[in-house]
């Protein structure tokens, strides 16, 4: 039991140092939380793609991924379109006088069912960092392991997802009186933008030392 409780809670530990980061994924957690909007679909959803490349990265996906230019191009290009987009779309919200009136029906910006799988997949899918953090460095860290322990270690990494993720869109919730206020909006959608491109920035540049697409 010992031998699995330390790869384990490893998993756990290393999970939570890079989940917890502000993100892409985070944020668009947060905001859906706020909203109401989809909560249990946005979580669910950015919880099981998130075990899903943990799974992947510790099974030795990631030394694939490294070799594969193509794919890493890709998905770093259309990753910086991607969020450069998102992040003009939370600038100019800036300049819209939106409040949260849920009892009215009103809120600013919120997605349909459609909309919100389709930017969770991106923000998933699309985006270098969320590769670098659970398949390059989770793989990596979990590849120190033996093959039976390895599976304990992503579990723990597995499960650290699945709680924070659904405690930061059902905890966002309580936020709710706070953004009945236009200014709330405005700040929230500026460090959304902020965040965004610095993110889209550092897929063109920074991640030269990573992949050489």
């Amino acid at each position: 039991m010992n031998l699995c409780l330390s790869p384990f809670l490893q998993g756990c530990g290393t999970g939570a140092a890079l989940i917890i980061a502000i993100g892409a994924q985070n944020v668009f957690a947060l905001k859906q939380g706020i909203l109401k909007n989809h909560i249990f679909t946005t979580a669910l959803i950015f919880s099981l793609t998130d075990a899903l490349l943990i799974g992947l990265g510790v099974g030795g996906f990631g030394a694939i991924l490294t070799q594969n230019i193509m794919i890493l191009s890709i998905a770093r290009w259309g990753g910086a379109a991607f969020l450069g987009w998102y992040g003009f779309r939370s600038f100019r919200s800036v300049f819209k006088n939106s409040s949260l009136n849920l009892e009215k029906g009103f809120s600013p910006d919120r997605p349909d069912f459609k909309t919100t799988i389709a930017t969770i997949l991106i923000l998933s899918f699309l985006n270098p960092h969320v590769y670098l953090d659970t398949v390059l460095l989770l793989g990596s860290i979990g590849a120190q392991f033996p093959p039976y322990e390895r599976v304990f270690f992503a579990i723990g990494a597995m499960l650290i997802s699945f709680v924070w993720f659904f405690a930061l869109a059902y905890g966002a919730q309580y936020l709710e009186p706070f953004f009945k206020k236009p200014i709330a909006w405005k700040i929230l959608d500026f460090l959304t933008g902020c965040i965004m491109w610095i993110i889209a920035f550092s897929l063109i540049f920074i991640m030269d030392s990573y992949c050489p697409c």
